[in-house]
């Protein structure tokens, strides 16, 4: 049962150093964009995309689908036929 407390102490002791580390950087970053005039501090810029809703999937219409197939198929047909002419050679 010790060695589970152990590994559990061990993991908070990285947790809290790696987030001293993370707030030192930060704090670098809005530094170095204050001197830039960027108005966006780091932490609103890491914390921004965290609250941000996912993106919607962008899906093809069929007839776009069938578009993009033929167009594929021409390529790799022209591809076979030049793979051919050159293996002749």
């Amino acid at each position: 049962m010790a060695k589970n407390n152990t590994h559990a102490d061990i993991l908070r002791y990285a947790l809290a150093h790696l987030e001293k580390e993370r707030d030192a950087i930060l704090e670098k970053i809005d530094h170095i964009n204050s001197q830039l005039g960027n108005k966006v501090s780091a932490v609103a810029a890491v914390f921004a995309g965290a609250s941000a809703a996912p993106r919607k999937k962008r899906t093809l219409s069929a007839s776009a689908r069938k578009r993009i197939a033929a167009a594929q198929k021409k390529r790799w047909a022209a591809h076979r036929k030049a793979q051919g002419k050159d293996a002749k050679e």
